[in-house]
């Protein structure tokens, strides 16, 4: 999703839209006419609501891939203190990266915080030493493995 807070947008989601989404968020390859079934509605309702639900960006559709399938088994977060005055060029930066799948400026004891899938603990310690350190205002980064992942929701 666009970074940024949404406010007050939901109000004009009626249930047929929140359904809409749960039903989507849920199994995003459920058939428009299943939805409408269960609503008791037509098909072309949802698919005209669906269309005004992405269009108003409250539904983005991707494809989510495994990335221990696509042979990236090591993942980490990484806490990142960078020079005040270039935390969002730091940030900016480090977004760029290929091994970079979610990248947040934070408050309180880092400025930003990442994820990242590598291949190996090789792989990751290459990213970090020859990706993370040479961009210009990182200071000091902190790495936190994942060692399991318990719960995994896609807004």
């Amino acid at each position: 999703m666009e970074s940024g807070i949404v406010t007050n947008q939901a109000d004009r989601l009626d249930e047929i839209d929140l359904y809409i989404l749960d039903a989507l968020r849920k199994d995003g390859r459920e058939a428009f006419a299943q939805i409408a079934e269960q609503l008791k509605v037509s098909p072309g309702m949802i698919r005209q609501r669906y269309n005004r639900l992405v269009e108003q960006g409250f539904l983005k559709v991707v494809a989510i891939t495994n990335p221990v399938h696509r042979g990236l088994k090591t993942m980490a977060m990484i806490g990142i203190r960078t020079d005040g005055h270039k935390m969002l060029e730091v940030a900016n930066k480090i977004a760029k990266l290929e091994n970079v799948v979610y990248l947040m400026v934070v408050s309180g004891r880092f400025d930003i915080m990442l994820e990242v899938s590598c291949r190996d603990h090789e792989d990751l310690l290459k990213f970090i030493t020859e990706k993370l350190y040479t961009i210009d205002g990182v200071r000091e980064a902190e790495t936190f493995m994942h060692l399991k992942i318990v719960k995994e929701v896609y807004f």
